[in-house]
């Protein structure tokens, strides 16, 4: 099982008030944490983000991250609207 990192503390912070405002989206992080490339919509990106991933939290809140399988690491850079992007 992965275990999620945050970037920097202003994603750590946004993370976390997304949680409070909707408690269905640590259900879903439970499930990224079990397979990071196939949960929750994850998708690869392409052009200046290659190489990083994306996946739906919620209706409207969209969350970009990295993958260390070596260490098992979810590391989320961003998380948001569309505008992340």
């Amino acid at each position: 099982m992965y275990e999620i990192y945050t970037a920097n503390n202003r994603t750590e912070k946004r993370l976390k008030d997304y949680i409070k405002e909707r408690h269905d989206i640590i259900k879903k992080l439970q499930r990224l944490k079990l397979s990071p490339r196939t949960e929750i919509g994850a998708h690869p990106l392409h052009g200046k983000l290659s190489g990083k991933w994306s996946c739906w939290l919620g209706s409207n809140i969209r969350m970009i991250y990295g993958i260390d399988d070596d260490k098992k690491r979810i590391i989320v850079e961003a998380i948001g609207t569309h505008n992340i992007y």
